[in-house]
């Protein structure tokens, strides 16, 4: 698995709306060391958050994971008030009405949750849990 940030100016043109949110975590204070750790990475988030619950998104292509019948992957690493918030539309696509539909994949979405976790913590040399 491999992490390609999408910056501000190319968001819209990864956005979909199958994105699904896959895990929330409330450990305390972990969404503001994640956000700061993406800044010093990436500079601005993937998109302007307009809200005081809301502070960042960052938006990254994921290489090296199969989310057919969908062409790509998309993960997003958000803050959602002060609680870290990792969304995905693996499992999902949209249909002919653009509409979210579950896909073979949905069922593994746990297993992939886990597997995006993982990564997260490998590549920014933190727990995403206390302790």
């Amino acid at each position: 698995m491999q992490f390609e940030f999408v910056p501000v100016e190319q968001f819209y043109f990864a956005l979909t709306l199958a994105v699904r949110t896959l895990e929330e975590v409330t450990t305390p204070g972990l969404a503001e060391t994640i956000g700061s750790r993406l800044k010093q990475k990436y500079g601005q988030s993937s998109t302007v958050a307009a809200a005081t619950q809301n502070t960042f998104s960052y938006v990254f292509k994921v290489k090296d994971i199969d989310n057919s019948p969908n062409s790509g992957l998309i993960v997003t690493i958000a803050d959602w008030q002060g609680n870290l918030r990792i969304s995905s539309d693996y499992g999902w696509v949209l249909d002919a009405e653009r509409k979210p539909v579950r896909t073979d994949k949905f069922s593994q979405r746990p297993e992939f949750s886990q597997q995006v976790q993982q990564y997260i913590q490998e590549w920014l040399n933190l727990s995403l849990v206390d302790g």
